[in-house]
């Protein structure tokens, strides 16, 4: 059974950075593409950023720059710095796991909170 837990949420101020992990396990996370999503109140689950095994990657809209996602095979660990967090930052991030056959796992997420 593949589990994700996600960490390292929180409050921070505008401006702030947080960064975010997500181990993996039951899986073989060294050839999935794995992923950060997030969902803020009232809106849809959005693209935050991925990367694939060779370790190509791939940010949503006006993401990349400031976040940054990163992944450590030997530790069955992805993780996504953020900085210079804005409100409109604030949502649960969730991580993904695609496998080889396209079947996705994800975690239960995390929370950030962007306030002054």
């Amino acid at each position: 059974q593949v589990q994700l837990l996600e960490s390292g949420g929180g409050l921070v101020q505008p401006g702030g950075s947080l960064r975010l992990s997500c181990v993996v396990s039951g899986s073989i996370f060294s050839i999935s593409t794995m992923g950060w999503y997030r969902q803020a109140p009232g809106k849809q689950r959005e693209l935050v950023a991925t990367i694939t095994s060779r370790g190509s990657t791939n940010y949503g809209a006006s993401l990349e720059g400031r976040f940054t996602i990163s992944r450590d095979n030997a530790k069955n660990t992805v993780s996504l710095q953020m900085n210079s967090l804005d409100t409109e930052d604030t949502a649960v991030y969730y991580c993904r796991l695609t496998n080889v056959i396209g079947q996705d796992s994800w975690g239960k997420g995390t929370l950030v909170t962007v306030s002054s």
